[in-house]
Parts: structure tokens; C-alpha cells; sequence
């Protein structure tokens, strides 16, 4: 099964194209720029490295958040038009749950931290029992404070934009116990979206295209303004 994949959901942009357990091509950018910008030159390059097309695919993986609106907003508008044109099956995947995968260990609590903005971050836990990851919380927006809190004795592991940012903090409240994954870990990647969403595309248990929406949390900043009433 091939799969086309794509994360906006943070700073960085990546896609991957993966072909059951094989990485065929994977592309990603950390420089900050917004997405729309290059996002479908990225599909396109990863596409022409896969020596694919995308008539060639069997579905289009994608994450559905949490993370930035407007991240997440070109992403998930980019797969839908391909899905509608190309009439390809989609699957939306937690950003959350993709980054706990990539950085996951047994005999640790996981706590993938995704920055929000707001002095706040997007956050759930997990575990890994009998080689697969269990959600033990489920995602939530919460202060860097909060998101922590319970974790004093046992050791937890923190993965994502989130944990680099508010290391200090983390170390500081919860000391020796706090372990944190590898740079190469934290920052999420298009080849674990597409994996992650094998599973379902093999069950049929994939998205409605007219259905589909984004897993935000919190409200967008951006409102609807009210309709003009005349005097």
C-alpha cells in the first residue's frame, strides 16, 4: 500500500511517501516559512523521488492536529483538494500520537508536548505495553505547569517543539525524573503519519473528505464576524 503523508501542523513542514514498510522519499523543512509557500513543490519533490505519481497512490495521510491553525488549516485544505480531485482515500492523524510513537520507550511514561502558543502547550500521555502505544490521556491544551503535574516519581519522557521549549521549566519541577528524546525525535515527520495511518487505510477506516474536521482544542483566534443588521 502507498501512501502519500504530510504534517503542517508545527514550525516544520514534511512529507513522505511510503510503500508498506519502505520509506520511499521523505521531504522536510524547518525554516519557518509559512506552509502554503512550498508545500505542494514538497509533494511534488517527494513524489519525483519516489519515482511515483500521485494516480499511483492508495491513500493520503495527513495530521489533523492539534497545532497551529493556519498550519494545520493549509495542510489538511491541500490533502482534501487532492483527495476530491484524484478521489483517493484520506486519513487524518494526532500529531500527538505521531510524535509519542517516534519517540516511544518501554517502562516510561511519554508526554509529547506540542507548543501553543499562549504560554501553553498540546499535550497527552501515553505508553508503550506489549509493542504498542497505549493513550493514557487523552490531548488537551494546558499550561506547561499543568500538563506536568503528576509526574513527580516516575520517569516520563518528553518529545516536541514543546519540550525544547520549556525544558527549564520541566527539569525544574520534576528533576532526575524528566528525560527528554533526541533532537531528531522532536521534530514530527511525514513517514510516521503515513505508518500510523496503514492500519486504518488497510481496514477501511478512513475519512469522510466532506465530513473532515480539524482536531483544533482550542478555539481559533479568528471569529466569523456577526451578520450586519441595519438600523
Amino acid at each position: 500500500m502507498r501512501i502519500l503523508a504530510v504534517d503542517t501542523s508545527t514550525r516544520s513542514c514534511s512529507v513522505a511517501v511510503v510503500d508498506r514498510r519502505d520509506l520511499l522519499a521523505e521531504v522536510t523543512s524547518g525554516n519557518g516559512r509559512t506552509h502554503s509557500r512550498h508545500l505542494m513543490a514538497m509533494i511534488d519533490s517527494a513524489l519525483e523521488l519516489a519515482g511515483l505519481n500521485l494516480s499511483m497512490m492508495d491513500g493520503l495521510a495527513f495530521t489533523h492536529g492539534p497545532g497551529s491553525f493556519t498550519g494545520l488549516r493549509i495542510g489538511i485544505s491541500t490533502i482534501l483538494g487532492l483527495a476530491a480531485a484524484t478521489r483517493k482515500p484520506i486519513v487524518g492523524i494526532s500529531g500527538l500520537d505521531a510524535l509519542a510513537i517516534q519517540a516511544a520507550v518501554p517502562n516510561m511514561t511519554i508526554c509529547p508536548l506540542i507548543d501553543g502558543g499562549r504560554n501553553e502547550v498540546y499535550c497527552a500521555r501515553y505508553r508503550w505495553v506489549n509493542g504498542e502505544l497505549v493513550k493514557e490521556a487523552a490531548e488537551q491544551v494546558l499550561s506547561p505547569e499543568l500538563a506536568i503535574t503528576g509526574l513527580n516519581d516516575a520517569p516520563a519522557l518528553f518529545a516536541g517543539n514543546g519540550a525544547l521549549l520549556y525544558q527549564t521549566l520541566i527539569r525544574d519541577r520534576l528533576g532526575d525524573s524528566a528525560r527528554f528524546a533526541q533532537n531528531c525525535q522532536n521534530t514530527l515527520r511525514a513517514s510516521t503519519v503515513a505508518w500510523i495511518s496503514m492500519k486504518r487505510f488497510e481496514i477501511g477506516d478512513v475519512d469522510d473528505i466532506f465530513r473532515f474536521e480539524p482536531m483544533y482544542i482550542r478555539r481559533p483566534d479568528a471569529k466569523i464576524p456577526a451578520p450586519f443588521k441595519p438600523l
